[in-house]
């Protein structure tokens, strides 16, 4: 099955363009159901095998949004392996997988990320850095991996955008302001040049080896200035989500924020429009005649 697993896998690579943290998500989830399913052949799994399988899952504790995942994973499995003839017949072609409701991404308030972003010192290299790297996820709103990945030449200070390469390698502009313009420019100009070590790499954020910042190097510094701040529960994606319910809540449209995202598809932007359910009943109790 591994031989079939990595066949999966360059196909989704090669054609349809998907980002290397997808492919990786993918392979787990179908390494899983590889231990699951052991070497018996894959002609034997029908319908009635994806209930078992869902509770082998579950009964290793996870969620069933995790399920749903796995099983979403399975399904364009076995339709790859129908188109290539592999098998004849797809046993999940007319299962309807279950669905759940999306978890409500986790947004600080204006005022918490004011205390988030207050957290560095700008007195040295690395607080410069670090000071330049939260202004910008907050100002732009981009992954904590398309941070690690952005390079000098994405950059378009003059004109206030910056240029981002997201999911598929999709790109996409999305201006940069003031703040975030000035504490970049600020990095670029007095701190980068002492973290470079030898050959310059061309990643804008850059480890203290003088190497491109890792995604989980970026969640380490965002964890370490929340924890400074007295912030509980921020996760690497808590300055995306902000951003979005930010705009949402100072009156963007969806499709605005859905561009500045780089969402594909709007309904994946509209969970943002729940989170902001709090702050419009507060505007309506204030400025309603009868609230």
């Amino acid at each position: 099955m591994t031989d079939l697993v990595d066949s999966y896998i360059h196909y989704l690579r090669v054609e349809k363009g998907l980002s290397r943290n997808t492919l990786e998500a993918y392979s787990r989830d179908l390494r899983t159901f590889s231990e699951y399913w052991g070497e018996r052949g894959l002609e034997g799994f029908s319908r009635r095998e994806v209930a078992g399988f869902s509770r082998y899952l579950a009964e290793r504790g996870l969620s069933p949004r995790s399920i749903q995942r796995i099983l979403i994973a399975l399904r364009g499995f076995f339709r790859f392996l129908t188109l290539e003839g592999i098998l004849e017949e797809d046993p999940l072609e007319d299962i309807s997988l279950p669905s759940f409701y999306r978890k409500l991404p986790d947004v600080l308030s204006r005022q918490q990320v004011e205390r988030l972003l207050d957290q560095p010192d700008p007195s040295t290299p690395l607080g410069l850095r670090d000071s330049a790297l939260l202004e910008v996820l907050y100002g732009t709103g981009m992954r904590v991996s398309e941070a690690s990945d952005l390079k000098l030449g994405s950059l378009q200070l003059e004109l206030g955008f910056v240029l981002i390469r997201g999911k598929g390698d999709k790109e996409r502009l999305v201006p940069l302001g003031e703040i975030a313009r000035e504490k970049l420019q600020r990095y670029l100009v007095e701190a980068r040049p002492k973290l470079i070590k030898g050959r310059d790499s061309g990643y804008v954020f850059l480890n203290p080896r003088g190497k491109r910042m890792s995604r989980q190097g970026i969640w380490k510094v965002i964890k370490k200035y929340a924890l400074k701040a007295g912030l509980e529960g921020v996760t690497p994606h808590s300055l995306r989500h902000s951003f979005a319910t930010h705009l949402l809540e100072g009156g963007a449209d969806l499709r605005s924020v859905q561009a500045l995202l780089g969402h594909a598809d709007i309904s994946t932007t509209q969970i943002y429009t729940a989170v902001g359910i709090d702050y419009l009943k507060a505007v309506h109790r204030r400025y309603h005649p009868r609230p």
